[in-house]
């Protein structure tokens, strides 16, 4: 049996510049795992089969699930007559701006090529990664990274330093596709995207406040204001910046140390009830 992590993600910056012609929008965005994960595991069936049996405690139906489909899609690429039994248990909540699925997704590609024995070169797992979603080539990466295009073009970049973070998310989610559709206008300016690297990297809380944005917040706060309550309460908290990740609804604030984070998410456990998810994470630099 071989057992694999799933990384959430955050972003620390998210710029959409426009809408493409292939439907998609293009990006620029900093992104960064951390330590909420989802957990898979992997085995062999029993009889020599090629099947793939998958058991999630989501009720994602199975068609279109994405570690359904990245372990099919792994398949007949590999043309392997092996199959396997995929067990997923979630703890990164859905439509969150986590990228949950998408990490599963990247965790199923390279749990099965080693499960299978296939040899795979990380160039084609990215683009096997880009079939199946925006943001799978980069948890096929992970640490952090400047991603841009749709979400297929990804940097590798080191962001040494780590970050206490409490993520907040109501019971709602926010769809990907709604979030974006409903973006008023596009970001024309410098990205900044270099300035934030090195402020992160040099512990910089003025720099890193500056640099940090989401072009996302202003459609999903508008439709849905008490993402930004959720924003000012980690703040309020004692967070030295707070962001909403992704398309939301998650919104993490960062903390200059374990103990404040650990402070922080038991007062907002306390605000928020068991309705919402509070969780403490920490940043993953590799």
């Amino acid at each position: 049996m071989l057992t694999v992590s799933a990384r959430a993600k955050i972003n620390w910056s998210l710029k959409v510049k426009r809408k493409r012609y292939d439907g998609y929008h293009e990006i620029e965005s900093l992104m960064q795992c951390i330590t909420l994960s989802d957990t898979l595991t992997f085995e062999l069936p029993d009889k020599a089969a090629d099947t793939i049996t998958l058991e999630s405690d989501t009720d994602i139906p199975r068609d279109v699930n994405l570690v359904y489909k990245a372990a099919v899609l792994l398949q007949k690429e590999t043309g392997t007559n092996k199959g396997a039994l995929i067990r997923l248990a979630k703890k990164i909540p859905v439509e969150a701006g986590l990228g949950g699925g998408s990490s599963d997704a990247a965790a199923a590609l390279k749990g099965l090529a080693e499960l299978w024995g296939v040899d795979v070169s990380d160039e084609r797992l990215l683009a096997l990664g880009a079939e199946l979603g925006s943001d799978v080539p980069f948890f096929l990466i992970c640490g952090a990274a400047v991603v841009t295009g749709r979400g297929e073009c990804v940097r590798a970049v080191n962001v040494d330093k780590e970050y206490h973070l409490v993520l907040v998310k109501p019971a709602f989610g926010v769809s990907a596709s709604w979030a974006y559709g409903n973006l008023g206008s596009f970001n024309k300016e410098d990205s900044g995207t270099d300035a934030l690297i090195k402020a992160l990297n040099a512990g910089d809380q003025n720099e890193i406040s500056r640099h940090m944005t989401n072009d996302l917040e202003a459609p999903v706060f508008q439709a849905h204001p008490i993402i930004g309550d959720i924003k000012n309460a980690l703040m309020d908290s004692g967070a030295f910046v707070s962001l909403m990740s992704g398309s939301g609804t998650t919104v993490f604030g960062v903390f200059k140390d374990s103990e404040s984070s650990e402070k922080a998410a038991l007062g907002l456990r306390g605000k928020y009830g068991t309705d919402y998810l509070v969780a403490k994470a920490e940043t993953i630099h590799s």
